[in-house]
């Protein structure tokens, strides 16, 4: 009868640090995916804002560019603005088909990694 209490402390012991461990593990894990995540975030986030930027003085460049050739800074600036406005009524149109499903898939992916 000893012996089975015995057994049963250290089954009960066994079970006691296997729960913790796995407890343990859980928070790593969870704590892996969340600084993955914020990582991701960050870089798409600075990715994103040099982006801005680029696009930003490529404008100016063009709208400088447009204007040398038509002979009129201020059309050259509304072609640009003109281009740019083709290229958001095209994202638009297109977000539910292309844009939304990108970005899920994105976000997705990098929680099952």
């Amino acid at each position: 009868m000893k012996e089975l209490k015995s057994k049963a402390g250290l089954l009960s012991e066994s079970v006691t640090e296997y729960i913790q461990t796995y407890y343990k593990l859980s928070i790593i894990k969870i704590t892996d995916k969340a600084t993955g995540i914020v990582a991701s975030v960050m870089s798409s986030l600075a990715v994103f804002f040099l982006g801005i930027f680029v696009l930003l003085f490529s404008g100016i460049a063009l709208g400088i560019w447009l204007g040398e050739i038509v002979n009129s800074n201020a059309l050259g600036y509304l072609l640009v603005a003109g281009i740019y406005l083709l290229i958001i009524i095209i994202l638009v149109s297109l977000r539910k088909r292309i844009v939304f499903p990108m970005i899920r898939n994105l976000i997705i992916n990098k929680l099952h990694e």
